[in-house]
């Protein structure tokens, strides 16, 4: 079983070592009116900022909730007008209509639904929007490169248990968790597909962020790297996911 305060233990690193979300995403988010100047955003499970750090600079008043005390201590450092709270999602507290946008970026899947979508659905505006995204390291669509062979080697030979429930990186997977209750339709769905070039250092501070690689994984993911003449190429992907509560779903 993975530990989500593994992101906690590996705060310093977590910040450099994570790609931003791609410009398309965030273009995605303007073009449906969701990123307007003054608008009262909430940014479940922050860790450092990669989804804060874009909503402040679109203008809108955030509060991040971070249930790491080191994480949120970076998050504060780097974004001093956040509004930062130190606990989980599933325990905050706000009033109605506290929100017109809660974001989950690449941290849904450790949250307790359950829970949380209740919880939206009283503090959301009431016109709105839960916007879900995450950034996918390794695209399923795009062309199997020698370095993933290797990776999938590595994987292959875990003997720990996978990781519980439907895999993180699916989207269609996580729409069904997402609606699945009844409180939450989907208003729109996209996909994106970006490149980045990786060095073996590169390759060991992102795998080491990854909660479920262990220490000798990724010494072995860097030594893939060398062996294959020190630079790859990743194919990664990143899919966001634009929810109203049900009754929402008719208002125009």
């Amino acid at each position: 079983m993975v530990d989500p305060m593994h992101f906690e233990a590996n705060a310093d690193a977590y910040a450099g070592a994570r790609p931003p979300y791609p410009a398309e995403l965030w273009q995605r988010l303007r073009t449906l009116g969701l990123l307007r100047p003054g608008s009262r955003a909430l940014d479940l499970g922050a860790g450092t900022g990669q989804a804060t750090g874009p909503l402040l600079d679109a203008g809108l008043r955030v509060t991040a909730i971070e249930p790491g005390a080191r994480l949120a201590a970076l998050l504060r450092a780097a974004h001093p007008t956040a509004d930062v709270r130190i606990c989980r999602a599933e325990d905050m507290q706000f009033a109605p209509s506290s929100f017109d946008l809660v974001v989950a970026a690449t941290s849904i899947h450790w949250m307790d639904l359950e829970i949380l979508l209740s919880k939206l659905c009283t503090i959301l505006t009431p016109h709105g929007r839960f916007a879900v995204w995450r950034n996918v390291f390794g695209d399923s669509d795009a062309e199997v490169t020698p370095f993933r062979v290797r990776i999938a080697e590595i994987v292959d030979d875990r003997r720990a248990p996978p990781r519980p429930g439907p895999p993180a990186e699916d989207l269609d997977a996580t729409i069904e968790a997402l609606t699945a209750s009844g409180l939450f339709q989907v208003t729109d769905a996209s996909t994106y597909r970006w490149t980045l070039e990786l060095d073996a250092a590169a390759i060991g501070r992102l795998f080491r962020t990854f909660s479920d690689w262990s220490p000798g994984e990724v010494e072995r993911a860097v030594a893939a790297v060398n062996e294959l003449g020190g630079t790859v190429t990743e194919h990664y992907s990143s899919w966001m996911v634009v929810l109203a509560p049900v009754e929402q779903r008719a208002a125009p």
